[in-house]
């Protein structure tokens, strides 16, 4: 790999491994794997991609082994809170996908009334600097028991009392007994980077992807909203349109008294703002998807 090229370190499997690619390709990137597929390379712009298990993810980016990397907030936070490095990764932005909650669960014939029933508990999770810092905001003294998958398991096996462990369906919980009782953490997928600067190369692509970033991201709930309207009803159109900055208003052909509006609406538009557009004297309104955008 060349040392002009950036270096980014995605999960090679999973969930936030095909987030990760999806954002590269919304952001125009293909990448071309070699044949281990544990490697590949960009051909748009001069990036290099190392395909990682997710926890591997903050400490090749914190010994510069990469320059960036997206990796899960969860184990990015439990990473700093348990490394002792001098250097560690810094975050540079959420990238609101794979978004999980690190959550304990307790044995469904608990009457969970609050943090104070786990005093003296053990707690089975493979989290515990997330699950030792939510503790002590609670004031609670327990236990953290430190396991590598199969957390749910645990009460039954008489090793934990209760686990803290990510939770999307909550079937896995539910099939071993257990319920969700308290959020510790929200986590979604993040952008890091090294702390060390870049060389003035790789901080030119760097500062390029991350607008490729900021474009993806701000298009997802944008709309381009379309409609013709009364002349009189574009003031009070403008400052309905949810997030929209100031429209492009045109003169329809043929017609002295009605006008065309055109807006980027920056957050979502439901079927209520439709029927609120109509009743403000809109009409022949479209509602169309933004691919890319860029301030």
């Amino acid at each position: 790999m060349s040392e002009q090229r950036l270096r980014i370190a995605i999960q090679k499997s999973g969930r936030l491994s095909e987030g990760s690619l999806e954002l590269m390709k919304s952001c125009g990137l293909k990448i071309s794997r070699g044949k281990d597929k544990l490697y590949g390379r960009v051909q748009e712009l001069p990036i290099d991609v190392l395909l990682l298990r997710d926890d591997d993810i903050p400490s090749f980016v914190a010994d510069n082994a990469c320059d960036i990397g997206i990796v899960g907030e969860n184990v990015f936070e439990e990473d700093r809170l348990n490394g002792s490095r001098e250097n560690a990764a810094e975050a540079v932005m959420p990238l609101g996908f794979a978004r999980c909650k690190l959550m304990l669960a307790a044995p469904k014939e608990w009457v969970f009334d609050g943090a104070e029933m786990l005093e003296g508990k053990r707690i089975a999770t493979s989290y515990p600097g997330l699950t030792l810092k939510w503790l002590k905001a609670q004031n609670v003294c327990a236990k953290p028991v430190m396991m590598n998958g199969s957390v749910e398991v645990a009460p039954r096996l008489k090793i934990a009392d209760a686990v803290c462990d990510i939770v999307s369906t909550g079937a896995t919980l539910d099939a071993n007994g257990l319920k969700p009782v308290a959020t510790v953490f929200d986590s979604q997928a993040i952008l890091i980077r090294r702390n060390a600067p870049f060389s003035p190369e790789k901080q030119t692509v760097f500062e390029a992807l991350l607008k490729r970033i900021n474009g993806v991201i701000t298009s997802r709930d944008a709309k381009y909203v379309m409609m013709n309207a009364p002349k009189s009803a574009v003031r009070a159109i403008t400052e309905y349109l949810p997030g929209a900055e100031a429209p492009t208003v045109l003169e329809l052909a043929g017609s002295s008294e009605k006008v065309a509006i055109h807006a980027v609406c920056r957050e979502s538009v439901f079927w209520d703002t439709l029927e609120d557009l109509k009743k403000l004297g809109a009409s022949a309104i479209l509602v169309l998807p933004i691919e890319k955008m860029m301030a």
